[in-house]
């Protein structure tokens, strides 16, 4: 079992960890995570739920990416499989894998650093999300790894809040997302 350190105790070590780069591989390494490179270093990460949406991605999380494309993500099916808030009645999105489906989405080019901080906001390292590599291509078919998020869900979809899918909604259409996929989350059901 994992000990479970107070929250202020918690977000101070956090912060002082994303600041001192190997204290952030030190606390990736305790998460059996690897963190490889320098924190300038490029990556490119995949956003296929919140994310996609501005208001999401670079107000509330403060991320400014260097670049942005379109991109898909074969073998891989979305999904609302995880427990939101308040529970039952909003499911936030997961993927998970299936050679007979693709997830579209916005592929960012960030840095190492705000990867870790970006990591931070969504809980990881921690017990839910984990980050993957995913064999993206971008809508010029060109292919490159990037970094996405993945959780052990619920076996049941349930059902994202409206304003959720509406954050997917809104940012699949403002970053030209493929019409199927914007029709794709049209028809996913809100809770009530």
């Amino acid at each position: 079992m994992r000990f479970r350190a107070p929250r202020l105790v918690r977000r101070l070590w956090v912060r002082a960890a994303v600041q001192v780069w190997p204290l952030t591989q030190l606390w990736y390494r305790s998460w059996g995570l690897r963190l490889d490179g320098q924190p300038s270093d490029s990556v490119w990460y995949f956003a296929y739920g919140a994310n996609m949406h501005a208001s999401a991605f670079r107000e509330r999380r403060g991320m400014r990416p260097a670049e942005w494309r379109t991109g898909r993500v074969p073998g891989y099916r979305l999904r609302f499989n995880l427990d939101g808030r308040p529970k039952g009645k909003a499911a936030p999105a997961n993927i998970s894998t299936d050679p007979e489906a693709e997830v579209w989405g916005v592929l960012y080019r960030i840095t190492l650093r705000e990867l870790v901080r970006l990591n931070v906001t969504e809980g990881v390292p921690g017990p839910r999300y984990q980050p993957v590599e995913l064999p993206a291509h971008d809508q010029q078919g060109n292919r490159l790894t990037a970094i996405g998020y993945m959780a052990d869900g619920n076996d049941e979809d349930g059902r994202p809040s409206l304003r959720y899918i509406t954050l997917l909604r809104d940012g699949a259409r403002d970053h030209g997302l493929p019409e199927q996929w914007i029709d794709h989350l049209h028809n996913v059901q809100p809770a009530e």
